[in-house]
């Protein structure tokens, strides 16, 4: 009796080392996987700093693993090409921007305002968010040789449902096709922080901003609302009031 005794013992204390041995290596794998997330976030950061800077032709990877730190073994690892990266960098800035609008879209603002918060949001990420940068810089290089086409049309189709929603509020003049103007205001602003870039470093963007929001305003509000464009044109939003 004793002997099994003993036997159950050591069973039990073998199961709980087994126990404790799986738990560690849980806790080992989490923070492994962590590691790999920081080291690709470090990745994307160091790269986009860089092609903000030269563009993607004249980026390297070497000065990009140069930046991080890291070797190419670990570049290698989360990123098997140059166009892998730029791509990931596209994708990350389509999701800053994106969220951008979600948050934007639940707030109980009128959809007018929503608007003018989205066109001023996107202004600031631009000149505050280097991935953003970056990631309209590639988009719009590698547009000109068929490239990603997602992040234009689901901006469009974001801003569809604002000018929708606008129009339905009564804000819009029921005449205008809010597919049409969201089209065009996508365009406006490509447009406006591309030359506000070019010849200002984008230090001009905030007011240049102002007068293209004030046109496209003064052209689709409705009669008998235009009497708001000026509260329109100042409204703001915040992620940190979000």
């Amino acid at each position: 009796m004793a002997s099994l005794g003993g036997a159950g013992q050591s069973g039990e204390r073998s199961s709980g080392a087994s126990d404790g041995e799986a738990k560690r290596e849980g806790i080992g794998t989490v923070l492994k996987q962590e590691r790999a997330f920081e080291t690709r976030n470090e990745i994307i950061w160091a790269a986009a700093t860089r092609f903000d800077e030269t563009g993607y032709e004249r980026a390297s990877l070497t000065e990009i693993v140069e930046l991080t730190g890291f070797t190419k073994g670990a570049l290698y690892f989360h990123f098997k090409s140059k166009d892998d990266l730029a791509v990931a960098i596209i994708e990350e800035q389509h999701a800053i921007s994106m969220n951008a609008v979600a948050a934007i879209r639940a707030t109980e603002a009128p959809a007018l305002e929503q608007l003018v918060m989205l066109a001023y949001e996107m202004g600031r990420q631009i000149v505050e968010d280097p991935v953003v940068r970056a990631g309209i810089r590639l988009t719009l290089e590698m547009s000109a040789a068929a490239g990603p086409t997602a992040p234009y049309l689901d901006w469009i189709d974001g801003l569809r449902e604002v000018f929708q929603a606008a129009i339905e509020e009564g804000d819009i003049a029921d005449t205008v096709d809010s597919a049409e103007l969201a089209r065009y205001f996508v365009s406006a602003f490509t447009g406006v922080q591309m030359v506000s870039n070019v010849l200002t470093g984008r230090a001009d963007l905030d007011a240049r901003l102002d007068q293209m929001v004030s046109f496209v305003l003064a052209s689709v509000v409705a009669p008998r609302r235009r009497h708001k464009i000026d509260r329109y044109v100042h409204t703001r939003w915040s992620p940190t009031n979000a």
